[in-house]
């Protein structure tokens, strides 16, 4: 590869909070640099999952290969990398960025800077990477392009000099976005195509005839079809079978050069030997040194996902399986529960992804499924100074041999308006979180900086959140480490019985209100039986709350007629008798509805 196409290359990014339109951008600037036919172009043109389209959200990053001929005549080549906006998404978003030396951060004109704006922002100037700022829907009736404008550059600290105000929708200014792309991004940069290959791994997905196709972007060196490859985290080797780039579709090329994005595939037919953030290097003559970045992901969100049927067993296994395959953030593994049979114990990067995962469950394999309460991961210090992870109530130890459990810690961002400071502080006291600093955005709108326990937002967090600002506050959090807590073992028993699948870890603070909770939805979700059926949340051996499942109650007295007092009493003392035995000797019957509307109502009301 020449210099000269080196240094007409740029590698860059659209950033953003949901919604604010990277992706009808991204349409756009495939429309003008004619990478996709115009009759092929639609409405989220990179966004290939039926999810994406119908939820209107980026779930993985998408790459794409243009060429654009600019007004100075020279024709550049842009490798443009569509990134989600949610924040269960983040490191797709940071590992997008490693390929990159630039980024589009995108404002909705009308919205103003939302927090996931903000942690963007950020993300990108860790990462060293030239932002170009652009205000999008200006077309609109709403838009406050002098208020949004003040707001980019007080609060991020970027310099709106270009003025580029677009409409990503009719494509007005689009086009200077590109020209600023070319101006203000600088070309890859590199020790050369003749140095050791070093390229970066930023996704992979998985083929079933190919094997895993890995996407890569070149930093050093150059790949081509026939090299001896291996990954540097693992020691990995394959022989490379073909290199391209994307088009948006795949398309082959003999070779990657230096500041190229693209894909290779090679001998490796298993997902999970390909991390996200490692380094590919030829096996001999290679470089000694990894690209830095490279981190494990973790989950951080974990849930039980059950069939209703026992018979569907065989099929959630294949289905969580397949979308192993294609998001390698997602684990899971068998676990067995008492009352729900066998089913799988997943771990997620958040709720968002979870509900993802479930639902492309439910759609592409057609699998009824429960999925118990969302938990994180507990650090579990013992006495004798041994330190094990729970994330499962079942796995954790006898109190006894406990000396600290420690829970995960994240620093959230919220963005609401001025009106509502003083319920949104509430609800962050109320979820054991403490205000660490509050920060005017505008004229009507703050940021406040918390600390909050993970556990506390995974229910209705984000919901209560909305309601109280009427759907204009925005949140994101990234984890900021451990602390310790007082956290219980909430137990639930039917008739004196442990049913596994509702125990849950809770801060004691919050256990007699989740007992109660839990109690109150199983006594209305259970039929009634033929005797009184005690619904219990304990503690240990302590009861904190208790609800009843009223029993059958049969008019034992119809037939009798007249006579004496102690007739009736003697029938309603033989009843009562009958009520014990069956007490004693009966079981309870849980069925399906029950666990289901429990776990869904439980999830939804926090």
């Amino acid at each position: 590869m020449t210099e000269e196409i080196i240094h007409n290359t740029r590698n860059f990014c659209i950033i953003a909070h949901i919604d604010h339109g990277k992706t009808t951008l991204s349409d756009r600037i495939l429309e003008l640099t004619k990478a996709v036919e115009q009759r092929l172009i639609r409405d989220q043109t990179l966004d290939s999952m039926e999810l994406e389209r119908e939820r209107g959200i980026t779930i993985k990053s998408h790459p794409v290969t243009m060429l654009y001929t600019a007004r100075d005549g020279k024709t550049y080549r842009f490798n443009l990398i569509d990134t989600p906006g949610h924040v269960d998404f983040a490191y797709e978003v940071s590992r997008s960025m490693r390929a990159c030396e630039g980024a589009i951060l995108v404002v909705d004109s009308t919205q103003g800077v939302e927090a996931q704006t903000v942690a963007n922002a950020y993300l990108a100037v860790d990462n060293h990477l030239e932002i170009v700022p652009v205000l999008n829907k200006v077309d609109m009736a709403g838009a406050d392009i002098p208020g949004v404008t003040r707001q980019v550059e007080d609060l991020l600290g970027i310099s709106m000099g270009e003025h580029l105000h677009i409409s990503a929708k009719t494509g007005q200014n689009v086009e200077e976005v590109l020209e600023a792309v070319v101006r203000h991004v600088p070309p890859p940069r590199t020790r050369g195509a003749k140095a050791p290959l070093r390229a970066l791994v930023f996704d992979s997905v998985f083929d079933i005839f190919r094997g895993v196709v890995v996407y890569v972007r070149v930093v050093d060196g150059t790949l081509r079809v026939g090299d001896s490859v291996q990954l540097m985290s693992n020691g990995v080797a394959t022989q490379i079978r073909e290199v391209g780039v994307f088009s948006p579709g795949q398309q082959p090329v003999e070779e990657l050069g230096p500041g190229q994005v693209g894909y290779l595939v090679g001998t490796i037919k298993d997902p999970a030997d390909v991390k996200s953030g490692d380094t590919i290097t030829t096996t001999s003559n290679g470089s000694e040194e990894a690209l830095p970045g490279y981190k494990e992901v973790r989950p951080m969100v974990f849930c039980g996902i059950y069939p209703v049927g026992s018979e569907d067993f065989e099929k959630v296994r294949q289905g969580l399986e397949k979308l192993h395959l294609n998001d390698a953030a997602f684990t899971f593994h068998p676990e067995s529960s008492v009352a729900l049979g066998f089913g799988f114990r997943c771990g997620f990067l958040g709720l968002l992804h979870m509900d993802i995962v479930q639902e492309r469950l439910r759609r592409e394999f057609d699998l009824d499924i429960i999925n118990t309460h969302p938990s994180v991961i507990y650090d579990v210090t013992l006495h004798n100074g041994s330190t094990i992870e729970v994330d499962n109530p079942v796995q954790l130890p006898d109190p006894a041999h406990i000396a600290i459990i420690e829970e995960p810690i994240i620093r959230a961002t919220i963005i609401c308006p001025g009106d509502n400071i003083g319920d949104m502080m509430r609800l962050v006291t109320d979820r054991r979180g403490s205000i660490q600093a509050t920060e005017s955005v505008d004229a009507r709108r703050v940021m406040l900086t918390c600390i909050l326990p993970l556990n506390e937002i995974l229910i209705d967090f984000h919901d209560m959140l909305k309601s109280i600002s009427r759907g204009y506050a925005s949140m994101d959090y990234e984890p900021t480490g451990y602390q310790e807590g007082d956290i219980v073992k909430l137990d639930i028993l039917l008739n004196g019985e442990t049913v596994d699948a509702f125990a849950c870890l809770v801060h004691r603070d919050k256990a007699v209100a989740r007992g109660r909770q839990i109690c109150k939805a199983l006594s209305e979700a259970i039929p009634p039986h033929m005797f009184k059926i005690p619904v219990q949340a304990a503690i240990g051996r302590t009861i904190i709350a208790r609800e009843d499942i009223r029993a059958f109650r049969k008019d034992v007295l119809a037939k009798l007629y007249g006579g004496d007092v102690t007739r009736k009493q003697k029938v309603l003392k033989k009843q009562k008798e009958g009520k014990k035995r069956m007490k004693e000797f009966g079981s309870v019957n849980v069925p399906q509805s029950a666990f289901i509307a429990v776990l869904k109502g439980t999830v939804g009301e926090g």
